[in-house]
C-alpha cells in the first residue's frame, strides 16, 4: 500500500500547487489592485461605443471584419500544421490540395484589401 501511495504523491503535490497558485491569483487582485475607477477607466475601449446606449444606434463595421479576417487566417494556421507534419506522407495530392486552399484564401485576403476593409482612416 504504502508503494501506491508513493506513486501518486506527485499528483498529490501538482494538486495542491495548482491549488495555491489559483488561490493566490484568485485573491491578489483584492489586495493589489487599485479600486478608485474614474471615468476613463469605466468608458468604453474595445470597439469604439459605449455597451449600454441604443441598440439603434448605427457604428463602425470595421472592428468586425478585422476580427473575421483574423479568425479566417488563424483556422488557416491551424489547417496549415498538421499538413506541414504529414507533408511527407501526403503526396502530390495533398500539395496541390493545400496550395488551392491558399490561393482561395489569399484571393479573399486580396479581394478584401482591395475593398479597403483593413483600412482605418
Amino acid at each position: 500500500m504504502d508503494a501506491l501511495l508513493q506513486d501518486y504523491l506527485p499528483v498529490v503535490i501538482f494538486i495542491g500547487v495548482a491549488l495555491f497558485i489559483g488561490l493566490a491569483l484568485l485573491i491578489s487582485p483584492f489586495l493589489l489592485a487599485f479600486s478608485k475607477p474614474d471615468p476613463e477607466k469605466l468608458s468604453a475601449y474595445e470597439c469604439g461605443f459605449n455597451a449600454f446606449d441604443d441598440a439603434r444606434m448605427k457604428f463602425d463595421v470595421r472592428f468586425y471584419l478585422v476580427a473575421i479576417l483574423f479568425i479566417i487566417f488563424d483556422l488557416e494556421v491551424a489547417f496549415l500544421f498538421p499538413w506541414a507534419i504529414t507533408f511527407g506522407e501526403l503526396g502530390a495530392l495533398g500539395f496541390w490540395s493545400m496550395m488551392v486552399f491558399l490561393a482561395v484564401l489569399t484571393i479573399g485576403f486580396i479581394y478584401e484589401w482591395r475593398k479597403g476593409a483593413l483600412d482605418w482612416d
